[in-house]
């Protein structure tokens, strides 16, 4: 498989090293074809490119900027990991996949919970396909299942790539006084 959707963005820099949400083994074509029979969707080409990379992971820049607010913060919100097949944190996983996250945490039957975010299973990011339907390229989404009676959505990006590329990293967000001086002296 080629790489089409990654052309000038540097993969062997996009993760860290830790392995914390990463799933055993290689991506293969069955594994695909069962995730996507699993869930009822097909799987965006970036994303299975991406996870051909590594099998998910925590990426460097983690943050994503938001136009409206959400629980989170004003104007971003974080991931913890992306999800990627097989193992305890895929997509496909029996106990923490995005089946189990939407039968259990409450999120929309609208599409896959593809990235864990910090507040360990109260918002997280999916692919939404209302719009495409199952074998479409979905568009990409927060939602918080804490904000109110309905869970919160708060779209994101067009595709699946578009939203990797936007991630920015947390110091992008970080207010304190001490990055505030350092930021001035940098000047």
């Amino acid at each position: 498989m080629g790489n089409r959707h990654w052309i000038g963005f540097d993969l062997s820099t996009f993760w860290e090293d830790s392995d914390y949400f990463t799933s055993p083994g290689p991506v293969t074509a069955e594994i695909i074809l069962n995730a996507e029979q699993l869930l009822g969707y097909r799987l965006p080409s970036s994303y299975i490119e991406l996870i051909t990379n590594k099998n998910g992971g925590s990426p460097l820049n983690d943050c994503f900027p938001t136009l409206t607010a959400t629980s989170w913060s004003e104007d971003h919100i974080a991931i913890s990991g992306i999800c990627g097949l097989g193992g305890q944190w895929g997509i496909d996983s029996d106990d923490l996949g995005s089946r189990f996250m939407i039968e259990e945490w409450g999120y929309p039957n609208i599409g896959i919970v593809v990235c864990s975010c910090p507040s360990a299973g109260h918002d997280a990011v999916m692919l939404d396909y209302r719009e495409c339907g199952p074998d479409g390229e979905p568009n990409v989404i927060h939602v918080d299942v804490e904000a109110d009676d309905e869970p919160r959505i708060t779209y994101l990006a067009q595709d699946f790539e578009a939203f990797i590329r936007g991630l920015v990293n947390k110091e992008e967000y970080d207010n304190s006084e001490a990055t505030k001086l350092l930021k001035q002296s940098e000047q």
